[in-house]
């Protein structure tokens, strides 16, 4: 082949791969919106997990697509002190809420346990539940959060990982899958 071949395929080369992260970049950031009201859309701030900017938000809400190793969906948004939460959560290290956080998952989630905020899948005994759309509130004082059930069967909010730094109150706001 001549030089001037071996140019143009990589040219061609590249032109796929930009239309491919292009595509895959705009996936990404409707899987992520898809976690926030629609009121916020066009406000947040979206990356990818690896930190990459998908869209540039001017409210205190960062939202963030389906992780890559989630079959499903599972997009999320979150406010200033929910970063701080999932920051702890993520890195196993101790939380407590300065202030009230309110995180939206309005595309729902794939399951979670709601007694081990580590759980990897469902067991007999670690309650996993599947949530449809639904709101995360984090508080200061957990001594408030006593007056609601832990049981994700009794309709309305209740109480997710009690008894750890993570604990918060879901709020269902949809039919669960």
């Amino acid at each position: 082949m001549k030089p001037r071949t071996h140019i143009l395929i990589l040219l061609s080369m590249g032109c796929m791969f930009n239309a491919y992260a292009a595509d895959n970049a705009e996936k990404l950031l409707a899987d992520a919106l898809s976690a926030a009201p629609p009121t916020l859309r066009d406000k947040v701030t979206v990356l990818d997990w690896d930190k990459n900017v998908l869209q540039q938000g001017t409210s205190n809400y960062t939202c963030f697509p389906t992780p890559a190793q989630l079959v499903g969906t599972a997009p999320m948004c979150l406010d200033g002190p929910w970063m701080e939460w999932a920051d702890a959560w993520m890195n196993k290290k101790p939380f407590q809420a300065k202030t009230i956080g309110i995180s939206y998952m309005l595309a729902g989630d794939e399951g979670a346990s709601n007694i081990d905020p580590f759980a990897q899948g469902p067991t007999p005994d670690n309650e996993w539940i599947k949530e449809g759309p639904h709101l995360m509130i984090i508080t200061p004082d957990a001594a408030l959060l006593d007056s609601l059930p832990t049981d994700p069967s009794s309709g309305g909010p209740y109480v997710m990982w009690k008894g750890t730094p993570y604990v918060h109150i879901m709020v269902p706001i949809g039919a669960r899958e």
